[in-house]
């Protein structure tokens, strides 16, 4: 019974070990760099919707033409729509899958959760909700 519990124990901390690890991967591969959107896709697998079609389309040559994202230190997100930028804060989830970003107060009673699709030294695709659609919205670092 006693090594059972050890053995338990020792699954719990190499889990929670391994999750920070993750995270921190994520927090590192984030910092510090300007992600420029460049394109605007749906999500593989989903249904076919012209709607959300002409939506990605539309997003792509308007609102997201001039558009990037900087995670910085102490957790402060910067989100730059035509050349005017606004800050918030962003918390890592879910081993660093999951991205909630608040206002600056960093209430989540405004948050919005972003899904890491991919994300390398030079690659960030992130998938977001806008509307009533998923999209995925694909950045290169600057």
């Amino acid at each position: 019974m006693k090594i059972r519990l050890q053995a338990i124990l020792s699954a719990v901390i190499l889990a929670l070990v391994f999750s920070a690890c993750n995270s921190g991967r994520t927090n590192t591969l984030l910092l510090h760099k300007k992600w420029r959107v460049y394109d605007v896709v749906i999500p593989p697998g989903s249904a076919y919707d012209i709607t959300q079609i002409n939506q990605a389309t539309e997003l792509k040559r308007g609102y997201y033409t001039n558009v990037f994202y900087q995670f910085l230190d102490d957790n402060l997100f910067i989100a730059t729509i035509d050349n005017k930028p606004d800050s918030g804060k962003y918390k890592l989830l879910s081993d660093g899958k999951v991205i909630s970003v608040t206002a600056s107060n960093g209430l989540r009673s405004a948050e919005n959760l972003v899904t890491v699709v991919t994300l390398d030294e030079t690659h960030f695709d992130m998938k977001v909700k806008s509307g009533d659609y998923y999209f995925i919205l694909k950045t290169k670092a600057e």
